[in-house]
């Protein structure tokens, strides 16, 4: 997988981690919840992109 795709992936993560502190601060329910799918998207991202590097060796 390349640089910039890693990159992506890891960003999306740090969004939503922001988006769900965020939601927790105001109490925004529906923040926090797209926060922690936006994490579990990129958690589901990287663990895909570890599987094919894997593969690829």
């Amino acid at each position: 997988m390349s640089i910039a795709k890693k990159i992506a992936h890891k960003a999306e993560a740090v969004k939503g981690g922001a988006k769900k502190i965020v939601g927790r601060v105001t109490g925004n329910r529906r923040l926090q919840a797209e926060g922690r799918g936006d994490q579990t998207k990129s958690d589901v991202k990287q663990a895909g992109a570890k599987i094919k590097d894997a593969f690829k060796r």
